[in-house]
């Protein structure tokens, strides 16, 4: 595996940003091949480090996975030195990526009109929670105001109930890395074509606000505000969360009339899919108090292992609320290497358990080949090989605390 070709290889990433947005494209970038070098403030670092649960190690589990393939640079850029090895760092890369407040590098000298003058051919993505203008753009951003101002926050929870995180995890965060890693690959696409390269700005709201499917034509061509409907959705029914016997939870997703069939051939009911019932969606629409009463009690009377495998036979969609617990025993997740271990060496060899490279490409498949790594633990080696400085010059670096 690690003889393979692989998609971005010779592509030189400098990554200046923190915690998870912009980082989590760095670190798709080099799951694909491209070499990451992590600039980390040589005090602290990048604050994932300290973002969830410790490892034996001194820093976290979020830290290891979501730095994964990544070679920490400690580097100063307040510093007047710091921040001309970083321009030199920019001049040899074909990508940086930062997510700093707006204005925060033009402030230091390293903004991208300065960047782009030392070199002509590279791509910025640049992450923040409103974007590089607008009259909010020198707010913070972080993914739970993004998930609230996009309006994705409001239509999570229960009717008439407080609105809850969509997730416990960042999930505007891990989007706008996934809209920012689309970004930089268009760039480069552009950039075989004129040789020059650009900056990507992606902002946390728009990235869930992008997801927010019809919401904004309905209000536009309507007036309709779509509000909170708990684990079930207007448009389809049954479409939600049901509880089973075991105090298990499973989801069902009759989407047509036909799923429905197959959903009452699953519960021997298949009478409630004739015409006279249920078996139009306008009429299930009209009757979803009760048609959901009638799934829940079914539901209800079983285990979960037994509703899947009714419904499994009967061709019926539905599918278990897995906890993570679940998810290390299921048999898709082990077949298609969902989980990936890795050894840790500082930690005599233990591994953790952690997330696999997608997407799966036939060819040339991503990589996991380190996670995350010691702060500044390659400093002296990127600026040596990448920079070509001697030991006197990475001497004097150390020594006035810019590394």
């Amino acid at each position: 595996m690690s003889d393979m070709h692989t998609p971005l290889e010779g592509l030189l990433v400098i990554d200046v940003a923190t915690f998870i947005a912009a980082p989590y494209c760095a670190a798709l970038l080099s799951e694909f091949g491209a070499e990451v070098l992590k600039v980390e403030h040589p005090i602290g670092g990048d604050p994932c480090r300290n973002f969830g649960t410790p490892s034996q190690r001194g820093d976290t589990l979020a830290w290891l996975s979501e730095a994964r393939n990544k070679k920490s640079i400690t580097l100063d850029l307040r510093a007047k030195n710091g921040a001309e090895t970083f321009r030199q760092l920019c001049s040899r890369a074909d990508i940086v990526t930062e997510n700093f407040r707006p204005g925060t590098l033009e402030k230091w000298g390293l903004g991208y009109d300065v960047l782009a003058q030392d070199n002509p051919r590279l791509i910025m993505l640049r992450v923040s929670g409103y974007g590089q203008d607008g009259p909010y753009r020198d707010r913070p951003g972080f993914a739970r105001i993004a998930h609230a101002v996009g309006g994705l926050a409001y239509l999570a929870g229960m009717p008439k109930d407080t609105p809850v995180t969509p997730g416990s995890t960042t999930l505007g965060d891990y989007l706008s890395g996934l809209y920012g890693a689309v970004g930089v690959l268009l760039a480069l696409h552009e950039r075989e074509k004129s040789g020059k390269g650009q900056y990507i700005d992606v902002a946390l709201y728009e990235s869930v606000f992008r997801l927010t499917d019809e919401l904004a034509p309905a209000y536009a061509m309507y007036g309709a505000v779509r509000e909170r409907h708990g684990p079930h959705i207007k448009t389809a029914v049954p479409l939600g969360h049901f509880r089973t016997k075991d105090d298990k939870w499973v989801a069902f997703a009759c989407t047509t009339d036909k799923l429905f069939e197959r959903l009452c051939r699953a519960m021997g009911r298949l009478e409630l899919a004739s015409s006279h019932l249920y078996g139009r969606q306008a009429q299930r629409l009209e009757s979803r108090h009760e048609v959901n009463q009638i799934v829940a009690a079914w539901a209800g009377s079983l285990n979960r292992d037994d509703v899947l495998s009714l419904c499994l036979a009967a061709g019926a969609p539905c599918g278990p609320l897995n906890t993570i617990a679940d998810i290390f025993g299921d048999r898709q997740f082990v077949a298609r290497r969902n989980l990936v271990a890795m050894e840790i060496p500082e930690m005599n060899g233990d591994a953790i358990i952690i997330p696999n490279v997608i997407p799966r490409l036939s060819e040339t498949p991503g990589r996991i080949q380190s996670l995350g790594p010691r702060l500044g633990e390659h400093t002296d080696g990127i600026l040596k090989d990448v920079l070509g400085l001697d030991e006197e010059q990475i001497k004097g670096l150390h020594e006035n605390k810019v590394v």
